[in-house]
């Protein structure tokens, strides 16, 4: 099982991949269910009508929409270090010969050098069909790394698929089989999907075909650490190995999302899945159809996300949009006119409420095409333009903030203007050393040898300057500091 953010208390975001994980099918349910009350209700003594209760009955869209759901089996290999001299066996045994000569370790003593074997890797995943002539989505780690991908069908026939692309960015893959008049899902939209609402997964946990589970939507656009270019739907819907790659189906059997991961102590499913909308997958799904392969556009910020320390120290009106920390030299957003400070607040009229809203919302469009940025800027909005870049030329930098309290008292700062050399070996033009600290920025994690590069978004040209700044704040101040040739803003509380 392939895993990745650990939290505090080792939370586990654990794909449901092929090999290690699987797929989810497809589910639904068209029709409510009315379960009325029995004929001694409170109606009958009171005179007044009883409201019905509905419930979902999913077994509609498990029957029609649930033959478009499918199997996928992979089949591939890694590279193992060999055993040595056997399981850990003395060297004097007699079997440590046999393991020698058979077993690929090292010999006697170790004076055979150790070999590496291909060993063989299987795994199953779910997808589900797009076209009656073949096309199938599924996840990219369910065939990541696959010499032979096997598509079994609802009627027992079963496919070679041959891989026409994939795209781990958002981990969507799409498969070809050479068949005609297949079974098709519909495709959705998750503008109109709403928390609460019933969905329905169909898939092979554990290898068990054509598994049907239900939930209702947890949220929407969620971001996850390492998945900056996918909004993810949350649900509770129930994901195991085996289900991933399987669609996500609303209340009227249209795929809203493929369900690919889960957030778990254990591992298996706790409560918390996680699918791609299908806007993210169809956009990908025709970039590689048409040309094998799928883009993703940059912007070149760092960003970080807008609390109400923040808030208060930029003097927005509520904590909402993305916080820039550095600007790439010479990227988009350089090229643009964004600075350090900036807090982006719309794309293209699109609202960006939390940091990782910007990522999705760049990541998505075309390399080249141009966007309307609305930002914060000392005080006042303004709009600007960027012609995104691609991608793959250089990986975006995302800054971590942590987050961190902050006592009462005065700033806690021992500043120093830079030497020339010092200016020079942390390539900054301008700023003040952090010679010592204490009280509210320690706690807020600033170190002795940060450099101050800005105060609230004011450039730090002298020590003046920044107990000017403290003495005219209100409850809190917005620092930018360079550790490491990296920039990230922190937030201290003065008191």
């Amino acid at each position: 099982m392939k895993t990745g953010l650990t939290s505090p208390r080792a939370l586990v975001l654990s794909l449901a991949a092929a090999g290690v994980i699987g797929a989810v099918g497809t589910g639904a349910y068209t029709s409510a269910r009315a379960v009325a009350a029995p004929a001694e209700s409170a109606a009958a003594v009171s005179g007044a009508a009883t409201p019905l209760v509905t419930m979902p009955d999913f077994s509609t869209i498990t029957a029609r929409d649930g033959q478009a759901v499918v199997n996928i089996s992979v089949t591939g290999s890694t590279k193992t270090a060999g055993a040595q001299g056997g399981p850990q066996m003395d060297p004097d045994d007699p079997m440590n010969e046999f393991f020698r000569r058979f077993g690929g370790g090292q010999g006697p003593r170790g004076q055979q050098p150790q070999q590496q074997r291909e060993m063989p890797v299987r795994g199953q995943g779910s997808g589900f069909i797009l076209s009656a002539d073949g096309i199938i989505l599924t996840n990219a780690h369910v065939v990541k790394d696959a010499k032979e991908v096997t598509v079994k069908l609802t009627d027992r026939r079963e496919f070679s698929a041959k891989v026409l692309g994939s795209d781990a960015k958002t981990d969507v893959a799409v498969l070809k089989i050479e068949a005609k008049n297949l079974p098709v899902l519909a495709v959705g939209s998750t503008k109109q999907l709403k928390a609460g609402e019933w969905v329905l997964a169909i898939g092979s946990p554990f290898g068990f075909e054509n598994t049907v589970t239900a939930g209702v939507v947890s949220a929407k656009g969620r971001s996850l650490p390492d998945d900056g270019y996918v909004p993810f739907i949350q649900t509770d819907v129930a994901i195991n190995p085996g289900n991933s790659g399987g669609p996500l189906l609303n209340t009227r059997g249209e795929v809203v999302g493929i369900n690919s991961q889960i957030y778990s102590r254990s591992g298996g499913y706790q409560g918390v899945s996680f699918a791609i909308p299908i806007e993210v997958a169809m956009n990908i799904k025709d970039q590689i159809v048409a040309t094998g392969r799928a883009t993703h556009a940059r912007l070149g910020v760092a960003v970080q996300e807008v609390n109400q320390a923040f808030a208060d120290s930029f003097k927005l009106d509520k904590p909402e949009g993305a916080l820039v920390s550095n600007v790439e030299k010479g990227g988009p957003a350089d090229q643009a006119g964004l600075r350090s400070g900036d807090v982006i607040r719309k794309v293209d009229g699109e609202a960006v409420v939390a940091s990782g809203d910007l990522p999705a919302m760049i990541g998505q469009r075309k390399p080249g095409s141009k966007v309307t940025l609305e930002i914060w800027r000392q005080g006042s909005r303004e709009e600007v333009s960027a012609k995104l870049a691609d991608a793959e030329e250089k990986s975006k930098t995302v800054a971590k903030n942590e987050e961190s309290g902050a006592n009462q008292g005065k700033l806690g700062l021992a500043l120093r203007p830079l030497q020339p050399q010092e200016q020079r070996e942390a390539a900054v033009d301008g700023g003040l050393l952090i010679a010592d600290v204490g009280g509210p920025a320690a706690i807020a994690g600033v170190q002795t040898g940060d450099v101050l590069l800005a105060i609230n978004g004011t450039p730090a040209k002298s020590v003046e300057q920044v107990r000017e700044a403290v003495a005219k704040a209100d409850k809190t101040v917005a620092l930018l500091i360079q550790r490491d040739g990296n920039k990230i803003f922190v937030p201290v509380r003065l008191g």
